[in-house]
């Protein structure tokens, strides 16, 4: 046997055991558990692009009698080969019509294949319009610009570009042929302990009308073109998806860029390229996992789960796929992990938020209260008394978190407190396209419920999204009053003036009423992160990144918001850790992380997945805070500003938000409270008799019960569509009764 022929016939039998590691994670509700066929680029109901790779194991293991192979009627037995055992084949099954397909194996039954286009949708409901495509915009790894899209999808064609690392250099550069090598080319090693030239094969593509990147390490020069059968021998089998950052704006256009991958001269510390890439990890991401481009998870997490199934298609399944990020990046890997479970083995986060609607709910109420504050009661609270009010450390961070209200407002030039932007939208989208109440009415409008309306619904009349912000029966300064920093002539000053917001984001003196229909999709849909989905059963990391409870609206509140919303939902919190401090050091976070990460796949246990992640935790992988690169102070993280109640807390306190001020759960994911009467035990002030009449005229259902869960509570529907996969369909806005989704009564948590 030749050398090259034997190599592909080692790499055929990693790739087996590989699949047969990845098939687990993409069970469905076909056929297939009976037949043995299985998809293993993604789940068979979910295909796109009109291929998918499908493993086969034969009820009788001769492959001297290879089965007669169909598709839709045609031929396809030649698009296999041998697994790595007598009774398994494995293909690239090609040519998928749009709709349903069957695979067939003669004598082991039938698959039915459910296609969609590349261009989507599958499960976010229908394309969001007007839609800015930005090919021309983008750069491609030399400088030069991808290409103007031809289409209203915008699609455009593949493109593949090399690049590669100088010997003793940090960036990567363009390789000028594909045929003969610079002299300065450097050698890697990976972490399976290949040793290969540091050269970087990057597609570029269109997904789900997105921008699609990949990138891995391949040398065109001498290995052979890549597919499922013979990856690059640089690739170690393990593939990361990079997410992007910030929120506002994220609406109705293409991308101009992806949140970070792999371009000349960029670098991102130890965590991504071409760091990663020299260790032999491969990298994916699209535009529509950046979340400055599009701030609808559920969007994202189509486009994130159609690239992850082209990459598979392109050099075959990995070992594992992890994602990371900050920021938006945060919520862009931790989202999608809770919606998909399977589509992520593990996510390290920093500057971390539960989900961008936490960002905006609070938001609204720190926007009710600096109203309050500046123009209803302008003399009425000292600052202190503000801040006590508001929960944050002090004014500025104060007002930096009320003013992200500003994702909510559709009106445009909204004058309000410094900094504040009404309607943020990217430059890309054409002023005459955009929402403008009294000029341009039926014009888009830039907000991040807007953004997601297949999901929350539209109100029929307005045609605006519906919102699922909600105040009723909240004791807006609760806490500052029971701590004797107001008075109960300010407290209840406060609460019979806050008053709530109309679909315009005005101002109005009643509170506001969220819509149930969008508080229970924004549950279920995991737009509000609930934490007991896919996010339950990997390995996840939380560092702090950004930190900052000065300002700048990255507070530590937000980390432990979501280690809370876990615990809530699981019980326990044993697969999340938390790493603290102003200068947490990238290098030992990913170490610890990956250790974690190969440590659950490599067990092969039959016990359940929650089981293993917590049993292969390596001893690094504790809570704690770092005091600077090198010491680091082993500790339970707690949510505290008492110096008394722990080394790190003495060090990193952590400071809260309105809605924890008024007894809300600091893991805010009550969009609507249940109301309860009003108990005057549950003050440790004493109000007069007229005092006590005065409370219930404001409250007159009653106020907030915050030990129960919110009107509307839901768990996240795993594998969730909006549209148009009829599986697992919890809405359709294009249906006359919009919802579709009869959930257990046990999973409603409405009781």
């Amino acid at each position: 046997m030749k050398s090259r022929d034997r190599f592909l016939v080692i790499v055929a039998l990693l790739t087996m055991s590989l699949a047969l590691q990845y098939r687990d994670a993409l069970a469905d509700d076909n056929e297939s558990g009976r037949s043995g066929i299985h998809t293993l680029s993604t789940r068979a109901n979910l295909v796109s692009g009109g291929d998918v790779l499908v493993q086969i194991t034969l009820k009788h293991s001769n492959q001297s009698r290879r089965p007669h192979i169909t598709l839709n009627g045609r031929d396809v037995s030649s698009l296999f080969r041998p697994g790595d055992s007598d009774d398994t084949l494995l293909g690239l099954v090609t040519g998928l019509a749009v709709g349903k397909n069957t695979l067939r194996v003669q004598g082991n039954g039938s698959l039915e294949i459910t296609n969609y286009p590349i261009t989507g949708p599958i499960t976010s409901g229908p394309h969001i319009t007007p839609f800015i495509c930005q090919t021309q915009a983008f750069k491609l790894p030399d400088g030069t610009p991808y290409e103007l899209a031809p289409d209203a999808d915008c699609s455009a064609p593949t493109k593949i570009s090399y690049l590669y690392l100088p010997a003793g250099g940090v960036a990567l550069k363009p390789l000028p042929s594909t045929s003969s090598l610079p002299a300065d080319v450097a050698m890697t090693t990976t972490t399976t302990g290949a040793k290969v030239r540091f050269i970087v094969r990057v597609e570029t593509s269109t997904i789900d009308r997105g921008i699609y990147q990949s990138a891995i390490l391949h040398d065109p020069t001498s290995d052979p073109p890549p597919d499922v059968f013979s990856p690059p021998k640089g690739w170690n089998h393990r593939l990361i998806a990079i997410e992007g950052f910030g929120c506002p704006g994220g609406w109705y256009i293409q991308g101009a860029a992806i949140g970070s991958l792999v371009l000349p001269g960029q670098m991102d510390a130890d965590l991504l390229s071409p760091t990663r890439l020299g260790e032999g990890y491969a990298l994916f991401s699209n535009t529509l996992q950046h979340a400055s481009n599009n701030c609808n998870a559920v969007l994202s997490a189509e486009a994130a789960m159609m690239g992850k199934e082209h990459f598979i298609e392109t050099y075959g399944v990995p070992r594992y796929t992890v994602s990371t990020g900050c920021s938006g990046g945060s919520y862009g890997s931790i989202q999608l992990a809770d919606q998909l479970p399977g589509l992520f083995d593990g996510a390290l986060i920093a500057c971390t938020f539960p989900d961008p609607l936490s960002i905006a709910l609070g938001g609204s109420d720190g926007h009710l209260l600096t109203h309050y504050f500046t123009k209803t009661s302008p003399a009425g609270f000292t600052e202190s008394e503000q801040v006590s009010v508001s929960g944050y450390k002090g004014l500025k961070a104060f007002i930096d978190a009320a003013n992200q209200s500003a994702r909510t407002d559709p009106v445009p030039g909204r004058v309000d407190l410094p900094g504040y932007h009404s309607a943020p939208f990217n430059a890309a989208v054409p002023a005459a396209l955009r929402y403008d109440p009294v000029t341009n009415p039926k014009g888009v409008r830039g907000t991040v419920y807007d953004a997601g309306h297949n999901i929350y619904g539209v109100n029929p009349e307005t045609g605006f999204a519906l919102r699922p912000f909600d105040n009723v029966g909240v004791q807006y300064g609760l806490k500052a009053l029971n701590d004797r920093k107001i008075t109960t002539t300010q407290f209840l000053d406060l609460n019979e003036a806050i008053g709530g917001f109309d679909q315009n984001f005005n101002y109005v003196s009643s509170r506001s009423v969220g819509d149930p229909g969008a508080i229970e999709r924004a549950y279920q849909s995991g737009l509000q992160l609930g934490g007991g989905g896919g996010l339950s059963s990997i390995p996840l990391v939380d560092i702090s990144g950004i930190y900052n409870d000065d300002g700048g609206y990255h507070y530590q509140w937000t980390h432990f918001a979501t280690r809370e919303r876990m615990a809530q939902q699981n019980g326990h919190t044993d697969n999340h850790v938390m790493w603290r401090g102003k200068s947490v050091p990238q290098a030992p976070s990913w170490s610890m992380f990956i250790q974690w990460v190969e440590a659950v796949r490599a067990d092969s246990s039959d016990r359940p997945a929650r089981e293993k992640v917590v049993a292969n935790k390596p001893a690094s992988a504790v809570d704690g805070c770092w005091t600077g690169p090198m010491e680091f102070i082993a500790e339970k993280q707690t949510f505290s500003s008492d110096p008394a109640s722990s080394r790190c807390n003495a060090l990193f306190p952590s400071f809260a938000f309105p809605r924890y001020v008024a007894g809300g759960p600091l893991a805010a994911n009550n969009l609507q409270c249940r109301l309860k009467p009003i108990e005057m035990s549950g003050y440790t002030v004493s109000f007069t008799a007229a005092e006590q009449a005065r409370l219930r005229r404001i409250f007159p259902g009653g106020v907030c019960n915050w030990s129960k869960p919110g009107v509307g509570f839901r768990r996240v529907v795993p594998w969730a569509s909006f549209g148009p996969s009829p599986d697992n369909l919890v809405f359709d806005i294009t249906r006359p009764d919009g919802d579709a989704f009869d959930e257990q009564e046990e999973e409603n948590s409405d009781q």
